[in-house]
């Protein structure tokens, strides 16, 4: 199973290979982002979040576990397979009805991108898209989703 970015990190050519993909779907699907949020937990979605933020020339907003924020906060908590977690974003991270892509490097039982949905909900952000580089797909997890459109570039059963 290929469930790990590792390698493209320390490849400069298929890292930048990546981030095109992304921003190529972007621009071709979502032309009017204000945003890119990421979860910035042990996740490497940190990693890809920024980069593709400068890329298309908007702001990146981060979202981390409790405690890691300056300033006020709206927090979650959260069920993991083994117990539970918090995330928090900063209370003014955007404003209600800026548009919102969350990225995440990848998407297994759905829990901690539920949690960053609810976040952006909670400050009246409008989630365009919940964007993974891959997607583990016998995990279900995009189904907890809903309503909130979902791409992923790579799916692995």
């Amino acid at each position: 199973l290929c469930s790990d970015i590792s390698p493209l990190l320390k490849d400069p050519v298929a890292f930048r290979t990546l981030i095109d993909l992304l921003e190529d779907h972007l621009r071709a699907s979502l032309p009017q982002i204000d945003f890119i949020a990421g979860e910035c937990l042990d996740s490497r979605g940190f990693l890809i979040g920024p980069p593709l933020a400068q890329r298309l020339g908007i702001g990146f907003v981060p979202i981390r576990k409790k405690g890691k924020l300056p300033g006020l906060t709206e927090s979650v908590s959260y069920a993991l397979e083994y117990g539970k977690a918090e995330l928090e974003i900063q209370s003014d991270a955007v404003e209600p009805g800026q548009k919102v892509v969350i990225v995440d490097d990848l998407l297994a039982t759905g829990g901690t991108m539920c949690a960053a949905c609810e976040l952006l909900k909670r400050l009246k952000a409008q989630i365009l898209e919940c964007l993974v580089v891959i997607e583990l797909k016998s995990l279900k997890g995009s189904e907890k989703l809903k309503s909130v459109p979902f791409y992923s570039l790579l799916q692995y059963d």
